[in-house]
C-alpha cells in the first residue's frame, strides 16, 4: 500500500516569531498567512522492513535533509503513528517543487503534507474517525508551527493551538523574487529562540497583534496602500529582531536590500505596487492584485 499526499507552502503577512512554548510550538502572537498553492511539498508512505526511515522522493528536485532534519521529520511521523496506533514500519519519502531551507516555508508545506499522509493511512486502516482541518492543524503544529496554516486556503489565521480559515475573501496572485537558493545558516527554529534576547522583543507580541487587527480591516476594505504599509512594517520589525539579537544574525543580503529599495521606489513613483514581505530568509515575496497581473 502506497499513500500519497501534498500540501502548499504559505507566507505570513503578520509573522509568527517567538514561542510561548517551544516544545509544543505555541506562538506568542497570532499570525495571518496567504496560502501558496503553486509551491508544494509531496510525501509518500510505503511499508519498510525493520524501521521507519526517510528518503528523497524521486521525480522532483532532490532535497538533502540533514541528520537533525530527518530526525525531526521522523519524530513527527512517530508522534502521529502513536496518535492513531498505526503498526509496522514505513519509508517516508518527501520532496518539494521549490527550493528548501531558503525562506520559502518548505517546513510548513512538508510537515502539513506528512500530517495529511499519515491521517490518510490511519483512515485506510480504520484507526481514526473523520477529522476536520482544524483538528489536523493542531496535530501538524506539533511538527512545525507554521504548517498548521498550510491546511487552509487562501487565507489562514493561527491563534493559540491551531489555525483556521480566515474570512478574508480577496484572492491575490503570488510571486517570489529568488535572491538566494542557499541554505540558511540560522534555521527558523533557532531564530525563534535567539530573538528572545533582543531588546526589541519586549512589546513584539503587542505590535504584531495591533498590526493583525489593522491589516485584517485593510484587507476587508480593499485598502491596498494601507495593506502595503502594514506588511512592510511587519517584516521589517521581524528582521530587526534578528539584527538586534545577541549575537546578532540576519538573512537580508545586499541584493535583498537592492530589490527592496526598487520596490519601494515603484510605490513612491506610481502610488501602487505589490504587497511585499519576507520570511526568515533572503528571498522576497510579492502579493499582486489580479488586475495588476493582467497589466504586466
Amino acid at each position: 500500500m502506497k499513500i500519497e499526499a501534498s500540501a502548499p507552502s504559505n507566507i505570513a503577512l503578520i509573522k509568527y516569531m517567538g514561542k510561548s512554548s517551544a516544545q509544543n510550538n505555541m506562538p506568542t502572537n497570532a499570525s495571518l498567512s496567504f496560502t501558496l498553492e503553486h509551491l508544494r511539498s509531496f510525501v509518500t508512505l510505503e511499508l519498510a522492513h525493520d524501521r521507519d526511515q526517510w528518503a528523497p522522493l524521486e521525480g522532483l528536485p532532490e532535497i538533502k535533509l540533514s541528520d537533525s532534519g530527518q530526525a525531526k521529520f521522523l519524530n513527527h511521523f512517530a508522534r502521529l503513528k502513536e496518535q492513531w496506533k498505526i503498526p509496522a514500519h514505513y519509508t517516508v519519502r518527501s520532496a518539494n517543487n521549490f527550493p528548501a531551507d531558503c525562506g520559502l516555508a518548505s517546513s510548513a508545506s512538508s510537515f502539513a503534507a506528512l500530517t495529511l499522509a499519515v491521517y490518510e493511512l490511519a483512515k485506510r486502516m480504520s484507526l481514526t474517525p473523520e477529522l476536520g482541518q482544524v483538528e489536523l492543524s493542531r496535530l501538524s503544529r506539533l511538527g512545525s508551527g507554521s504548517s498548521c496554516r498550510s491546511l487552509f486556503s487562501p487565507w489562514a489565521l493561527w491563534r493559540d493551538d491551531g489555525a483556521e480559515k480566515s474570512a478574508i475573501g480577496w484572492h491575490l496572485d503570488h510571486a517570489v523574487i529568488l535572491v538566494s537558493e542557499g541554505k540558511k545558516q540560522v534555521s527558523s527554529s533557532q531564530a525563534h529562540i535567539r530573538v528572545s534576547n533582543s531588546l526589541l522583543y519586549n512589546g513584539r507580541s503587542e505590535r504584531a497583534e495591533a498590526r493583525l487587527s489593522e491589516l485584517t480591516s485593510a484587507l476587508q476594505a480593499r485598502s491596498w496602500r494601507q495593506c502595503f504599509e502594514l506588511c512592510w512594517s511587519e517584516f521589517q520589525d521581524m528582521h530587526a529582531l534578528f539584527e538586534t539579537s545577541r549575537p546578532a544574525f540576519g538573512y537580508m543580503t545586499s541584493e535583498s536590500q537592492r530589490v527592496l529599495a526598487h520596490l519601494r521606489q515603484i510605490w513612491q513613483e506610481t502610488d501602487d505596487g505589490p504587497l511585499v514581505t519576507m520570511d526568515a530568509g533572503a528571498n522576497i515575496h510579492l502579493l499582486i492584485r489580479p488586475e495588476q497581473s493582467a497589466r504586466a
